[in-house]
């Protein structure tokens, strides 16, 4: 990685967060040098991961004074996910999978969104959106071609420098 030559949980801070809608999303990532296309791309990395309750417990909750629930969520999901965070909540290790595949590196991630199934607001939002529903729907038919965008974007991230120019190491574990 060419970023840093640590990493940090406080780095973290700088990652896009779960709320965001899509022109919020498509300009943190225009700050890296990233386009749209990555922007959806890298957030298929998703179909691999857990979120914690509190990242998405606004959509369940009290959404708005028109809706309790965020409409965009299916209505089954949604009653799912307020089953395993209710409100209260207490207890901190509750959360759900970020796709019904969650261990399989897949594109399964892009069809869960166009079921109304994307746990994060910043996920469902890039249905709504006709700079971004076009890509998910490609990925959702073409796992082929999320791979290989992926890829591409993966490597567009990798080359991201840091303020140090950080460095590619010899050996993992060592600083050249």
């Amino acid at each position: 990685r060419k970023d840093g030559r640590v990493s940090k949980a406080s780095d973290t801070i700088n990652l896009p967060a779960p709320t965001l809608n899509v022109g919020q999303l498509i300009q943190s990532f225009a700050k890296r040098g990233l386009g749209v296309k990555d922007m959806v791309t890298l957030s298929g990395g998703h179909t691999l991961g857990f979120s914690h309750c509190s990242s998405f417990e606004a959509r369940l909750h009290n959404f708005s004074s028109l809706h309790h629930i965020d409409p965009r969520l299916n209505t089954e999901f949604a009653l799912d996910l307020s089953k395993k965070c209710p409100k209260p909540n207490n207890n901190p290790n509750a959360g759900q999978f970020l796709d019904s595949t969650a261990s399989v590196f897949d594109n399964d991630y892009y069809k869960q969104l166009l079921a109304g199934k994307g746990v994060f607001s910043s996920d469902q939002s890039l249905v709504g959106d006709y700079r971004t529903r076009w890509i998910v729907e490609a990925f959702a038919r073409d796992q082929s071609l999320f791979f290989k965008e992926f890829a591409a974007s993966m490597l567009k991230l990798g080359n991201i420098r840091g303020s140090d120019n950080g460095e590619v190491r010899l050996k993992c574990r060592i600083v050249n």
